[in-house]
């Protein structure tokens, strides 16, 4: 009988390395798990690939994908819109690929609230959010990174402290240490998740 294909969400909030934790995942687990590929309107930037990094579409295109309610979950951020296509979740899990989406505690939200009321989501939908130890170790983070403004990092800190109050609605938390430990905790959470209990 086959196994249950999974689709996993990870949040976290900025500087909690949820982004280097897929990463790595998809290094090791790919073609079985996969990258939810996402839409979004804002245009490509250098290097990106349509289909590979996002769905790029159009701003008529986008909102009338909305209308059609072709859309898991879709939020305007800034200047463009975003969002997970259900087709694009649906296909993979079909083809019985496990799936790994990193999004943001609102799109999380929405997902679990979704699984809910469909009851093959419920069955594939895991959730984990990344804990940072403290505040201060995210400020250290986003220092190192030398991205970012004094001005934009207490932006983001402020975000995370709101952030880090949704951990709780999360099925699984991984309190985070250093990047190796974090990695095998979460890679022995995706090990022990995809032995979910056969489709009956």
């Amino acid at each position: 009988m086959e196994k249950t294909p999974l689709l996993l969400l990870i949040s976290g909030p900025a500087g909690s390395g949820k982004t280097t934790l897929c990463d790595r995942l998809l290094e090791e687990f790919s073609p079985g798990l996969q990258r939810v590929i996402t839409a979004t309107t804002r245009p490509p930037r250098p290097g990106e690939v349509n289909g590979v990094d996002y769905h790029f579409l159009k701003e008529d295109d986008f909102l009338e994908k909305v209308r059609n309610h072709e859309f898991y979950e879709h939020a305007r951020v800034h200047s463009g819109y975003y969002g997970t296509l259900k087709a694009e979740i649906q296909n993979k899990l079909a083809s019985q690929i496990n799936l790994i989406l990193n999004i943001d505690v609102q799109g999380a939200a929405t997902f679990r609230a979704l699984a809910k009321i469909d009851p093959v989501l419920a069955q594939q939908l895991r959730t984990l959010f990344v804990l940072p130890a403290s505040i201060d170790q995210i400020r250290n983070r986003l220092h190192s990174r030398g991205k970012d403004s004094s001005e934009e990092i207490e932006r983001r800190l402020l975000t995370a402290e709101k952030e880090m109050e949704q951990k709780d609605y999360f099925g699984h938390i991984l309190l985070s240490a250093t990047k190796e430990e974090d990695y095998q905790n979460i890679r022995n959470y995706y090990l022990t998740a995809s032995q979910a209990a056969p489709v009956q």
